[in-house]
């Protein structure tokens, strides 16, 4: 079995993947849609969708590959299968592909006119399409060349009065409307920072142009808004490098349906499987496994759901093992996935997997030898059982969730910040149902002194960041960027944001005799920024009720989110805990929860809540469900099914240690403590409670600053800057060579090199040393000038090796 080694070098090639060309005969029928069209307006388009179809009945999409010819100029059509009003009247289009032909009837009407003009609905797309009104552009707090947008059209009547009134209405020129500065920024005709984002010859440059040109029409209130947004295909299964047109169709609210494919922004949530350009041409990458394309238009999205199977059949599928109904889903995706797992890993890699996963810890040479040494059947059950009672548990997961409630020390002060870390590490200690948790933290009141966890509304202590900070780290959802403007990405508009910053508005601070209170009282009203509407508090994808509640929001709120029936707290505590000990999230990444960021194994993670809930929200349950999981338990070793897989759960990941969890185990391996300033002495690194204690090493290795809720404030992305410390710390050889260290006990009570390299190799790797690399550190050892720095010189050596600086 390959395991990592000390002082390796790890390549990466690079290749250019080219799209797979359809094949004439290997299609038997082609299919074009839609299979007539219908074009009303100016400038009216569709995108045609060319499919071939094998004897198996397999699609393929030929879009790309066809050619097209219209039978006159009432319609235009491209070579990418664009359709397009020119002429009112009748024509036929040609599509050939793959030795098939097929005729596509086409009706145009209305072509010399726009059927409506509004502002909102047909130029605030445009600017959003070509990113005028993104944060790298106009879009930016401060604007650009002082013409400032709001984000995403957020605030069509800003924008509006921007383009047509601000400077005197320098931007538009209606009495000569090709002259507009507008204009000739955009389409070249005038230096431009961003480029030329719309030649003239385009159709938003004429809609812009008629816009201008019929006198900057704002619209009215009865013109047809946009209520849904479908793409074609909605699912997809390709081959490694296979390609596939979208087409994006928007539902007016007048019930036409108008495609706006040239207008919808794409994005993948996984650039391996699938990426998408800005015209909605999508390839799928040399990864298997599943993406998401999502497309978003005038707050409306949609998702094609990608999967992306390994090119090369499997004849058969080997039996694996399966410990718990987490093993099922994880092998039903594989075999579509055409992967082999790998198989299950040594009583070595267990052994210190999972102590560095449950509690943060090496196991000592002791521990392991006695593990490695059971012959116990049972003996992997027994270790978990005993990690999951250890103090050590508490402690590390405290740490994890302090850093999501934001315990710091800086805002709180110092007694009121030990009070809140305190109740968070003491309820993992009493094992509280996670739904009990929450709900004590959300409706958290009276005397902070005898209610700790009412801290973490001082912690955060504007409504507007409870409320987003509350739907991140509880649901996973991110809603903040709904404080200013639609989500781009999701269904959440402003009255959502402040339907649940409204359940935050009646908290106040009061000094008492008992100390600090938290206390709500009054009803204040919440109203829309934007529109002046009062807005009522209710949970998100809820409906907002005629009032808000009566007395205390709060108790509301933490009943619907501690339900079991609610649709994200426990998949969210799934999720995170799953990407915790697999080393990536079901939904990734874990605080990212939405319709266009969609499960990569649905079953799976809908079968973790469901268990997590009829465990009545027990934390250690879940955990040691997933660790009993052969899953869990899976080789890092690859095999040439899954040398490419990071998204399935074939082999465990490799993943680098935390922080904390790593200076932790240089100081147990050293036997040197690590002194922090202000801290009792003898103090581990997971057990500080305060993220603002000063230490060089848990800064270069990516400690949070607990800012935010987010999971992105741990770095845990290897760093150049990491690599060197570890190298060439002074501290670290302080700890090496202190006169009290390990290093030097070890010297002493292993007279002879053969045992003292097996001490060193079971103190960090918790394994014995293969028969290769004894020879070699026995060699070593023996050849030194002075024992004790050839014993620092092996340890520093394996300190400095993946196998040590990861978890594997």
């Amino acid at each position: 079995m390959r395991r990592p080694r000390p002082f390796f070098v790890v390549m990466f090639s690079l290749f250019v993947v080219l799209p797979m060309r359809a094949q004439a005969a290997d299609y038997i029928r082609i299919e074009v849609t839609p299979a007539e069209v219908l074009l009303e307006g100016k400038d009216a388009s569709m995108q045609l969708l060319v499919t071939g179809f094998d004897k198996e009945g397999r699609p393929m999409d030929l879009t790309h590959a066809a050619t097209y010819h219209s039978s006159n100029t009432n319609a235009v059509v491209s070579s990418q299968g664009v359709l397009r009003s020119r002429i009112d009247g009748q024509a036929t289009v040609t599509v050939a592909a793959a030795k098939h032909e097929i005729t596509v009837p086409v009706t145009t009407k209305h072509t010399q006119a726009r059927l409506t003009l509004n502002f909102e609905n047909d130029i605030i797309p445009i600017l959003s399409r070509y990113r005028c009104n993104t944060s790298g552009c106009h879009g930016k707090a401060e604007g650009q060349n002082g013409f400032k947008l709001s984000v995403f059209g957020f605030d069509p009547l800003a924008d509006y009065q921007a383009i047509a009134m601000e400077g005197r209405g320098r931007r538009v020129f209606p009495g000569a409307p090709a002259s507009s500065l507008l204009l000739r920024k955009m389409s070249g005709g005038t230096p431009h920072g961003g480029g030329v984002p719309i030649a003239p010859d385009r159709p938003e440059y004429r809609t812009m142009l008629d816009w201008i040109t019929q006198g900057l029409p704002v619209g009215t209130d009865a013109d047809p808004t946009v209520v849904s947004l479908e793409l074609t295909p909605g699912t997809r299964v390709f081959k490694m490098g296979e390609t596939q047109q979208l087409r994006a169709l928007a539902t007016l609210s007048d019930g036409r349906q108008i495609d706006v494919t040239e207008l919808t922004q794409f994005q993948t949530n996984s650039p391996n499987q699938a990426v998408v350009d800005a015209l909605g041409h999508v390839t799928a990458g040399q990864s298997p496994g599943t993406a998401a394309v999502m497309a978003t238009y005038m707050g409306q999205v949609d998702v094609l759901q990608v999967f992306v199977p390994r090119s090369d059949q499997l004849e058969s599928f080997p039996e694996s093992e399966q410990a718990n109904f987490i093993d099922g889903h994880v092998l039903q995706n594989l075999k579509q996935l055409n992967i082999i797992p790998s198989g299950p890993c040594d009583d070595e890699q267990f052994l210190r997997r999972v102590y560095i996963d449950t509690i943060g810890t090496l196991p000592t040479a002791a521990e392991a030898r006695t593990f490695l040494n059971s012959k116990s059947e049972s003996k992997r059950e027994q270790l978990i059982d005993q990690l999951l009672a250890r103090e050590e548990f508490s402690t590390y997961w405290a740490l994890k969730w302090a850093d999501l409630l934001r315990v710091d020390r800086l805002a709180l002060g110092h007694e009121n910040a030990f009070l809140y870390y305190n109740w968070i590490r003491e309820s993992f200690q009493a094992n509280k149902p996670l739904d009990r948790f929450a709900r004590e933290l959300l409706v958290a009141e009276g005397p902070l002194r005898e209610s700790p966890a009412g801290l973490f509304y001082k912690a955060v202590p504007s409504a507007n960041k409870r409320a987003s900070t509350v739907s991140q780290v509880f649901l996973g959802v991110r809603i903040e960027c709904a404080e200013c403007h639609h989500h781009p990405y999701d269904r959440w508009g402003q009255k959502d944001y402040f339907g649940m910053q409204a359940f935050f508005t009646q908290l106040q601070y009061k000094p008492s005799k008992a100390g600090e209170m938290l206390l709500t009282s009054g009803s204040p009203v919440t109203k829309h920024p934007r529109t002046g509407e009062s807005i009522n508090a209710y949970a998100l994808g809820t409906d907002m009720p005629e009032q808000s509640p009566e007395g205390d929001r709060r108790l509301i709120l933490a009943e619907w989110m501690t339900s079991p029936e609610n649709p994200w707290f426990a998949k969210n505590v799934a999720n995170r805990t799953w990407a915790h000990f697999l080393g990536r999230g079901i939904i990734e990444p874990v605080d990212d929860v939405r319709m266009t960021n969609p499960p990569t194994n649905p079953a799976l993670l809908d079968s973790l809540a469901a268990h997590f809930v009829d465990a009545e929200f027990d934390f250690r349950q879940l955990v040691k469900t997933i660790l009993m999981s052969a899953t869990y338990q899976r080789s890092p070793d690859v095999n040439p099914t899954n040398q490419r897989d990071e998204q399935n759960y074939s082999r465990y990941l490799f993943k680098q240690l935390e922080a904390e969890v790593l200076l932790d185990a240089i100081s147990q391996v050293t036997g040197r403590p690590e002194k922090f300033e202000g801290v009792p002495a003898g103090s581990r690194a997971i057990e500080l409670w305060d993220s603002s204690v000063p230490n060089y090493f848990l800064k270069v290795f990516g400690r949070p600053v607990r800012a935010t809720a987010c999971e992105c404030e741990r770095v845990s992305e290897p760093t150049i800057s990491q690599v060197l410390h570890v190298i060439n710390s002074p501290a670290i050889q302080k700890k090496l060579s202190h006169q009290d260290g390990r290093i030097r006990a070890i010297a002493a009570n292993f007279a002879d090199n053969k045992s003292a390299v097996e001490e060193i190799y079971l103190t960090c790797f918790a394994r014995y040393p293969s028969a290769e690399e004894l020879t070699a550190a026995v060699k070593y050892l023996d050849e030194a000038q002075e024992r004790q720095l050839g014993l620092e010189d092996v340890t520093w050596s394996v300190m400095n090796s993946l196998e040590f600086l990861f978890n594997h």
